[in-house]
């Protein structure tokens, strides 16, 4: 038992002994054990096959991983926006951020980090707070309804999620998308660990489908008012690595982050830091982050030999794709999600291929959508199953051929 629990039993004895807010006690449970371990174990043994990790230890270690895309999400939010204030020649931007910036005396300085950090704060903190209202609600319900405990599966959606989004996103948005991807994403198919596809992104793609012109164009990924900033991945995709250079970007830029784009994407330092951290702790598999790799390099290799007079994508490099859009991000975070991508080792390969594959098609051979990985992962997710399938008849009939 918990000292959350022990606590509410002593004191609010009503609250635990069959009250009307027993079925809400496993979020306070969640929370209260988040960074350890329950005394409610559901055996001797871990509850995995082939680990004694249980999955809020799994759940609590993703979210940490994301703790060097969250700084920079807040650092380059409002490192963007302060540059854009001073490129327009502002005072300070419109609106209440701007007003409780000037009131505390940080001001909007591009140089200063406290200045860029609290800037960029103000804008992923409500996104994320919304986020987690809107999708918590949803979780509580149909725990409540199922009489099933809320597990920690919600905080990394929620992360994700909050990470892949524009700073301009409207709250409303926000939490019809989150709605959208727990629902229909998650739940409807019997909760974590049941659902085929990523919810975090589920809801992104519903976002953009539903409401492209607040989550594409250029006037959506800097955060201030009146001013329109292209990602690095819009102007390669008008004019290739020349375009990206002539305004100012460099390789380095794109690969530390110090460009307009998602919250959480733009730094693949980041992400590669997170991986490292999923990778020591097994949480991710190193299979499916090698098969993104390599799919992207070979395709983009083979697209960089055939080459195109009217398209400059086909000459963009492996290694520009790599620091583009949310392709790391994607890679690190969402195509290892253990429940929607491929199982067996083999067919971890495949699915990650796969998606590597398919990101550089879409980047390069569809001229209408420039980024690409969110739509490959949740390709990939629905063909998963189906890779293992084949993978797993394909080594019955290796084994049943050496038995004859």
């Amino acid at each position: 038992m918990s000292g959350l629990r022990r606590y509410l039993d002593k004191v609010h004895p009503h609250f635990t002994s069959g009250g009307k807010w027993e079925k809400y006690y496993s979020v306070y449970e969640m929370v209260d054990t988040l960074l350890y371990t329950p005394s409610s174990v559901t055996g001797n043994n871990g509850p995995h096959v082939r680990d004694g990790i249980d999955l809020k230890r799994m759940m609590t270690f993703v979210v940490l991983a994301t703790i060097p895309c969250i700084i920079m999400a807040l650092y380059n939010t409002g490192h963007q926006a302060n540059m854009a204030v001073e490129a327009m020649g502002l005072a300070q931007p419109e609106g209440w951020r701007g007003d409780l910036l000037a009131a505390i005396g940080v001001g909007f300085a591009p140089g200063n980090i406290i200045a860029c950090l609290l800037h960029g704060l103000l804008y992923f903190l409500p996104i994320y707070i919304v986020t987690l209202a809107a999708g918590g609600f949803w979780e509580v319900l149909f725990a409540s309804v199922r009489k099933h405990d809320v597990n920690e599966g919600f905080l990394v959606t929620s992360m994700l999620y909050s990470l892949i989004l524009p700073p301009t996103a409207p709250l409303w948005q926000v939490a019809l998308g989150i709605s959208f991807g727990v629902v229909l994403g998650k739940e409807v198919f019997g909760g974590t660990g049941k659902n085929f596809l990523n919810p975090a992104l589920v809801g992104r793609a519903f976002l953009f489908f539903a409401y492209p012109a607040q989550m594409s164009g250029d006037a959506v990924w800097v955060a201030v008012d009146g001013f329109s900033g292209a990602t690095a991945l819009g102007l390669a995709a008008a004019g290739g690595v020349q375009a990206i250079t002539e305004s100012g970007l460099t390789w380095m830029n794109t690969f530390f982050g110090n460009m307009a784009g998602s919250m959480g994407e733009v730094s693949t330092f980041a992400c590669l830091l997170g991986m490292a951290f999923l990778l020591y702790t097994k949480i991710a598999s190193w299979r499916v982050i090698g098969g993104v790799f390599l799919g992207m390099v070979v395709t983009s290799l083979l697209l960089n030999g055939i080459g195109s007079d009217t398209n400059p994508m086909f000459a963009l490099p492996w290694y520009w794709h790599l620091t583009l859009g949310g392709f790391a991000f994607g890679m690190v975070f969402m195509a290892t999600d253990p429940v929607s991508a491929a199982m067996t080792n083999r067919g971890r390969w495949i699915y990650g291929a796969l998606i590597g594959v398919m990101v550089v098609l879409i980047r390069v051979v569809n001229p209408a959508f420039p980024e690409g990985m969110m739509l490959s992962i949740l390709f990939a997710n629905m063909f998963a199953p189906l890779v293992d399938y084949f993978v797993i008849q394909a080594n019955i009939k290796r084994r049943l051929a050496r038995n004859v």
